[in-house]
């Protein structure tokens, strides 16, 4: 999960999907006017073996 100001990052969490799907919920609503993503990291299950 990232929080964006323009182009720059200015807060990064990183955690597994259901942890970082709720802190950007509250980071959303936190920084309403920002920029939020959440962005899967590495390789999946599915690609994996």
């Amino acid at each position: 999960m990232r929080v964006w100001f323009g182009e720059h990052v200015i807060a990064q969490y990183v955690a597994e999907a259901p942890l970082a799907a709720r802190y950007e919920q509250a980071m959303r609503r936190r920084f309403a006017g920002l920029k939020v993503t959440n962005d899967l990291l590495g390789p999946q299950q599915e690609t994996d073996i």
